[in-house]
């Protein structure tokens, strides 16, 4: 039996605690996350057999101006795909998704896996996750990181950064930071509704992170956790402050945290084979855990849309660095709900 829908709930929810696979994109808290902060038409997915064995697939229709409409599971994070405990069941999430996006005129749809899929189509293997095992002794974790890595953290807090933590009540003051690294990028920000969406529907389990100088923020991240482990999907430091290590300080409290708290895994999040952020992750001990993202075309114009939308996502970024703080933040948000990476 399949099912769509627009609720995940308790079923969803005890498929997903059940599938080891499952990861951070499978939670049913970004269906209304994403839905209501950037409008996006959630596509979610699930099937059962007799022997009731279960497995589901979220995705979302992104209806981008000029583009067309692709569907992508999912959209913003790092993988999706189906999840589950049978393989044919998979399968079957897979092909229906196709076929529905065949009826609504989808130019193609956006697989994100952590595992390989039995689909036909190649994917793109350039982009890992990066992972840190983690002990239940924060003293122990210490003693095992790089030394590189201690004296950055020691000259943080010489420096006399401290760490402020909290929930809504520190979006605002991330969110400054955040705007200006990511117009500093070429990239449009999140909406704040968006991020202010994750921390009221994850409730505890997101938590945002400040790093101060005295009273003034200069760096952040957002800490969200599922399962076994901690993900920091966002993080940004003032460049001005780079000499003085936040972001060292920064992932080193969160991950000391984790480690009180009993979590097993710290997800990174995902980089470019060899690119900075991938180096820094590994200098911390993380290591690769594989991403296959899948593009199915579901039109015939479908690869020279695509074609075309990587060309403009190219020139925005190249130009976005050079536009003024007010506009990114003002024209920002409305850009990046189109922009599912």
């Amino acid at each position: 039996m399949i099912r769509s829908s627009v609720d995940a709930g308790a079923t969803w929810r005890r498929v997903v605690e059940a599938s080891p696979d499952a990861s951070l994109a499978h939670a049913p808290e970004w269906l209304p996350v994403i839905q209501r902060a950037y409008g996006h038409d959630p596509f979610y997915l699930s099937a059962e057999d007799d022997d009731g064995g279960g497995a589901v697939l979220p995705a979302f229709v992104v209806r981008r101006p000029f583009f067309g409409a692709v569907v992508t599971s999912m959209p913003f994070l790092d993988s999706g795909g189906p999840s589950g405990s049978s393989p044919a069941l998979k399968r079957i999430l897979i092909e229906h998704l196709i076929a529905e996006a065949r009826r609504i005129g989808a130019k193609s749809i956006e697989l994100r896996s952590s595992q390989r899929l039995d689909i036909g189509t190649l994917p793109a293997e350039h982009k890992v996750n990066m992972t840190l095992a983690i002990p239940d002794d924060a003293d122990r974790l210490w003693r095992q990181m790089d030394k590189d890595v201690r004296n950055q953290i020691r000259k943080a807090e010489r420096s006399g950064l401290t760490i402020e933590s909290g929930g809504v009540e520190r979006l605002a003051a991330f969110y400054d930071i955040f705007a200006v690294r990511m117009r500093d990028l070429g990239s449009p920000v999140h909406a704040p509704g968006f991020l202010a969406a994750v921390l009221a529907h994850f409730g505890t389990r997101a938590r945002v992170l400040l790093a101060l100088k005295g009273r003034v923020p200069v760096g952040g991240l957002v800490a969200i956790a599922f399962k076994d482990r901690v993900t920091v999907p966002w993080a940004s430091c003032l460049k001005e402050y780079f000499p003085l290590c936040p972001n060292m300080l920064l992932y080193w409290e969160v991950l000391r945290r984790a480690c009180a708290d009993g979590f097993t895994r710290f997800d990174f999040g995902r980089s470019s084979r060899d690119s900075g952020t991938y180096r820094f992750k590994a200098h911390w001990g993380a290591h690769e855990e594989p991403l296959f993202w899948y593009t199915i075309p579901t039109l015939a114009t479908a690869v020279d849309s695509r074609s075309d939308h990587r060309s403009s996502v190219a020139f925005l970024s190249r130009t976005w660095q050079y536009l003024p703080l007010s506009v990114t933040r003002q024209v920002g948000p409305r850009l990046r709900g189109y922009l599912i990476q």
